[in-house]
Formats: C-alpha cells, structure tokens, sequence
C-alpha cells in the first residue's frame, strides 16, 4: 500500500465505504484527448469528520500520490465550519458567531459546510486522466445538474459564477485545487441542512446570493442518500464506471 493509500485508510477507519470504480478503457476526454489507461479508482464514504483533519489528509495523499496510486473520490459531511479560499476577502465573512473560519488553499471565496450538506472531494491525477481543470469544474457541475433532474429539478450552471443554480439560488458550490498535477476539494451539495449560516456570508464572494437545497425542491432528504444517487452520476462525469 503506497503512503497516500495508507493515510486515506487511516483517515476512513470508521464508517467507511469502499467500492472500486474500474476505468472506461480508451476513452475520450472531455477535451477530445484519448485518456490512458488508469488503476480503478477508490470511493470511500467517510461520514462526519472535521474539516481540517480532512484537508491535511487531501495534501498529504496529493503530495504522497506517484504515477500508481489509484484516484479516490471522497462522500461526507463536515460539522459547521466557514472557509476561505487562498484570495478570498475576509470582509466576506460578516458575523461568524461560533462557527470556526479556516483559511484554506482551493480558489474562490468563502462558503459553509455543515451537517445536511454532501462534501465530495474528488482526489484526481489530473494529467493521467487528461483532463484540465475547467473539465473537472465542468463535470462536477454536469453531476448535480444530472442528479437534479432525476428529481425534476431544472438546475443550471453558469460560467461566471461556477457552480450550479436552481431559479437563481445556489444549491452547489465548486473550489478546486490543483497541486503536482492532481486535484483536492470539490463540490459541496446542499441537501437538508440548516441555511442560517450562509447569511452570516457573502456566499462565494456574492453579497445577497440566495442558496437553496434538494430536500426544499423534492430531491433527496439525507446526505447518504443524495450520495447514493450523485455517484453514478459523477463516475460518468468523469469517465469511470463500476
């Protein structure tokens, strides 16, 4: 087991899920390149972990990772935290009352994550799966977009603005980062939980951004269930299938 494989097992002893997701051999990119061949990657569902704990895992399996280790892709929740992305302007951050501000290394802005909301963090070697950054962003909007639709939700996303919309409220939001040619964070879907805290910020940087959930628009009304169903949503996105 490679170091990055060790410290993700550390981090998911409890409660974790692991389900291996073979590759779509020879297919096309979302750039039109060819995509080599690549192990199966790895999901884990993680449950409930502190935020911080988590991202020191991401860098440390980003930083360990070598031309080998298989990509995984992260299901779980966070307890309340606010986060600030490398260039983010802490006047964002209006009232954070009790709930902590970590300053962390992915783009864009500030935003929320509590419990009721699904955190997928998509581990990937960008190079060997030949995709550029504005092909992950894309496909893990095209995901929610997909999974929202099997509800009835018309949800779009915008260019200016990444991340995906529902009548002009956000239900998705997107940071990336990219580091030895492979990504770490990702997307955070609102699925059944307390939206207070989003007024306590200008979400993602928009002062007075609405943001809205599956749960108040007919879709899933639980984080492992909005999980269950994203999944196979995602793993097309990204040209993986069980």
């Amino acid at each position: 087991m490679s170091g990055a494989s060790a410290n993700a097992t550390q981090l998911s002893a409890h409660g974790a899920r692991v389900v291996e997701a073979a590759p779509v051999a020879g297919a096309a990119a979302p750039t039109g390149r060819t995509r080599p061949e690549v192990p199966p990657a790895v999901i884990r569902r993680l449950g409930r972990v502190d935020y911080e704990s988590t991202w020191r895992a991401m860098q440390r399996f980003t930083d360990e990772r070598d031309s080998a280790t298989p990509d995984e892709i992260w299901f779980l929740e966070h307890p309340p935290v606010f986060t600030l992305g490398m260039n983010a302007s802490a006047a964002h951050v209006l009232m954070p009352g009790d709930i902590p501000v970590v300053h962390v290394d992915r783009g864009g802005q500030v935003t929320y994550h509590g419990p009721g909301q699904l955190v997928v963090y998509p581990l990937i070697d960008l190079r060997r799966a030949a995709l550029g950054i504005r092909d992950l962003v894309t496909a893990l909007e095209r995901c929610v977009i997909d999974l929202a639709a099997d509800f009835g939700i018309k949800a779009e996303s915008r260019r200016d603005a990444p991340g995906v919309y529902v009548a002009g409220r956000k239900l998705a939001s997107v940071g990336i980062r990219v580091r030895r040619g492979a990504s770490y964070h990702g997307l955070a879907l609102n699925v059944n939980l307390d939206l207070e805290p989003f007024r306590r910020i200008n979400p993602c940087g928009y002062q007075g951004l609405q943001m809205t959930q599956l749960v108040e628009l007919g879709g899933p009304d639980s984080p492992a269930r909005a999980a269950d169903a994203l999944e196979p949503h995602l793993l097309r996105a990204l040209q993986l299938a069980i």
